[in-house]
């Protein structure tokens, strides 16, 4: 059984016991988080639609984080334009518990 959540621009195919990286969701570890935007679930046959309309995904937030840094470098030829600008993004890691359907 596996269900396609979506949560902060971006789509995950989720099953039970899965943990995953996702965009900051502002919650503290140890507490839980229901992702109530469900796209699809598999269980002995896909639904869409309106059949998951009421459908959540129960997860438990492990921690925040940041990931790696990305160096954002522009540069313009003839003229002495650099910059040079570093991001690192961060994430909630949470284990998914529990798909009701």
């Amino acid at each position: 059984m596996y269900a396609i959540i979506a949560t902060g621009g971006k789509q995950y195919k989720v099953a039970e016991g899965d943990i995953i990286k996702v965009e900051k969701l502002g919650v503290e570890a140890g507490e839980t988080y229901t992702f109530d935007q469900v796209l699809a679930v598999n269980n002995d046959g896909l639904k869409v639609g309106a059949d998951v309309a009421n459908a959540t995904v129960t997860a438990s937030v492990l921690g925040n984080g940041k990931a790696k840094k990305v160096i954002v470098y522009k540069y313009k030829r003839k003229s002495g334009y650099h910059k040079k600008n570093g991001h690192r993004q961060q994430y909630t890691q949470v284990k998914i518990e529990k798909i009701n359907a």
